[in-house]
């Protein structure tokens, strides 16, 4: 039988997938993030497309109902609460499954139709740390690394990774470029010994939260040993002598590490041009995981180890369109296409360029935030989409009680019994991974096709109809009529255009006239352009920090 190429959705890896409805499941061999490798998920994915269990049908309080009454109620609900207590009364909650083109449509809903900016996602839980690090020493939330520059690098460090059962097929890459090449030094940072530990010359059994003492003593390391960039720094990063200084002031003993460990680390780091720092949500997920950052981008930055072949820090995410996600703004501090929500021009250019009656001035509620407005209150509407926060976010119990308190909850979902729909009055039926079509942008910012290959079961939707059948209902039908997702990638390309004027990261010109449905995958910037490679960052001078 023909199979359909197609993306697969469990991370960010982003590997290529030849699939058939009969479960058939192959790697790519074409696709340039995997180049057919696939790890053992990806392999299973065959198991994963049978209907037991699946949402086939709406539902209004458990009981099965049509398309037509359960989104009258879903729009009517929530446009009684927005016409009562406001815009901020109403919340979406969605995910790094759903698609770019279904993220675009719940981020232009809920900012520039609805007016409020509470559309927050579970990718905040993995990467909030790594989009405020690079925007502080940025001006931006770039990651500026490819998957090449891991087979490029002569030394990897690995923070915060398991990558061997993480990010597999990433893993299998780099144990391939150290086969190639046996000088090639791999560095495994963690406090436990992991799979990953298998693959490192040295693992640095470092203390819990000891990495931001380890990367700024490196940073006064590389300054005592006259291994800064002054050219580099002197022309192109502000604040290296602040950076310095606090970094003098950090304890080795916070690191859990003995002074040889830490000196043959800092010894190997200094004396290697070409480093990738490779880190995860070891660094993310922590209470200081923005410094843990900036603490990686220094180093970086300090030496000019950035912008160039086989050199760079690089932030893995975790979900599959985390990327594509931040992207479209699909967090409560972004404006889609890497626009600000703080800056007034930016909002102005998406108004107009959407006709929006409105669009939200201020930042929205965060995933965590969100769900303590719901737990006091403020929320009387909110919508949960291709996510069971109930079981996935901290202090589930009390998120569960926080839902329990939302006077009108609607979940979108391909499953029918989760922990959050339990707690929900309206089941939207929803497509699944094998029924999907759309874009996804894995961590290099590679945008992929996912193609459908089998055909809706029941009467499931796809997100981005679901919501725009909503906004219909609400008032906003012409601003939403989209008969594919073509029609809303094509609408997200142009808003890019619309945008050129801005200095951003994002740069979709590539796509304008492209195939939709022969997309092959495709990364930004140009293939031929390299972030940073000029020195200039997106700060108003030019300048990182």
């Amino acid at each position: 039988m023909s199979l359909t190429r197609t993306t697969c959705p469990y991370c960010g890896v982003g590997c290529g997938v030849l699939a058939g409805a009969d479960g058939t499941i192959k790697g790519d061999p074409d696709h340039p993030a995997n180049f057919g490798r696939l790890c053992s998920k990806g392999v299973a994915l065959g198991e994963t497309i049978d209907l037991e269990g699946r949402l086939l049908h709406p539902k209004v309080n458990g009981a099965d109902t049509d398309w037509d009454t359960a989104l009258d109620l879903v729009a009517q609900k929530f446009s009684a609460a927005i016409a009562e207590h406001g815009p901020e009364s109403v919340a979406f909650y969605v995910s790094g499954q759903l698609l770019t083109e279904d993220y675009y449509v719940a981020n232009k809903l809920m900012k520039g139709f609805i007016g409020a900016a509470n559309i927050d996602t579970n990718s905040r839980l993995c990467m909030a740390s790594s989009v405020a690090g690079h925007k502080r020493a940025f001006g931006t939330d770039t990651v500026p690394g490819t998957y090449a520059d891991l087979e490029q690098a002569n030394l990897i460090v690995l923070v915060g990774s398991n990558l061997a059962w993480c990010h597999p097929v990433l893993y299998q890459r780099i144990a391939a470029a150290k086969d190639a090449r046996p000088d090639m030094r791999i560095v495994n940072i963690d406090p436990r010994r992991t799979a990953t530990t298998d693959l490192a010359d040295t693992h640095l059994q470092i203390a819990p939260d000891g990495d931001i003492a380890l990367f700024n003593r490196l940073l006064a390391h590389l300054a005592d040993g006259g291994k800064l960039d002054a050219t580099f720094t002197g022309n192109h990063v502000n604040g290296v002598a602040e950076a310095i200084s606090a970094a003098r002031a950090s304890n080795t003993a916070d690191t859990g590490l003995t002074p040889h460990e830490l000196n043959a680390f800092f010894t190997l780091w200094a004396q290697t041009e070409k480093v990738v720092t490779i880190y995860s949500q070891g660094v993310n997920q922590s209470s200081c995981g923005t410094d843990k950052v900036n603490a990686i981008l220094n180093c970086h930055l300090a030496t000019g180890r950035i912008g160039r072949a086989g050199a760079g820090p690089f932030s893995v995410t975790g979900q599959p369109n985390a990327m594509g996600g931040r992207e479209v703004g699909g967090l409560a501090n972004m404006l889609a296409n890497h626009l600000e929500l703080d800056n007034a021009d930016h909002r102005q250019v998406v108004q107009d360029f959407w006709d929006s009656p409105t669009i939200c001035t201020k930042p929205g509620l965060k995933a965590v935030d969100l769900f303590e407005a719901c737990a006091n209150g403020q929320i009387k509407a909110l919508w949960v989409i291709s996510t069971n926060p109930a079981v996935s976010l901290p202090d589930s119990d009390g998120v569960a009680a926080a839902i329990v308190k939302v006077p009108f909850v609607v979940t979108s979902d391909i499953m029918e019994k989760t922990d959050t729909n339990d707690l929900a009055h309206v089941l939207l039926p929803a497509t699944g991974w094998g029924e999907k079509d759309g874009t996804v942008t894995n961590s290099e910012r590679r945008i992929s096709r996912q193609r459908a290959f089998l055909p809706a079961p029941g009467s499931a939707r796809p997100d981005w109809e679901i919501l725009s059948d909503v906004a219909a209902r609400m008032g906003f039908a012409e601003a939403f009529d989209y008969q594919k997702p073509a029609d809303i990638f094509a609408e997200y390309v142009a808003l890019d255009t619309a945008a050129s004027h801005f200095a951003r990261d994002l740069d979709l010109s590539i796509f304008a006239d492209a195939d939709y449905a022969g997309l092959i995958p495709t990364q930004w910037p140009r293939n031929d352009h390299r972030f940073f490679a000029d020195g200039r960052f997106y700060h108003p001078d030019g300048k990182a920090r």
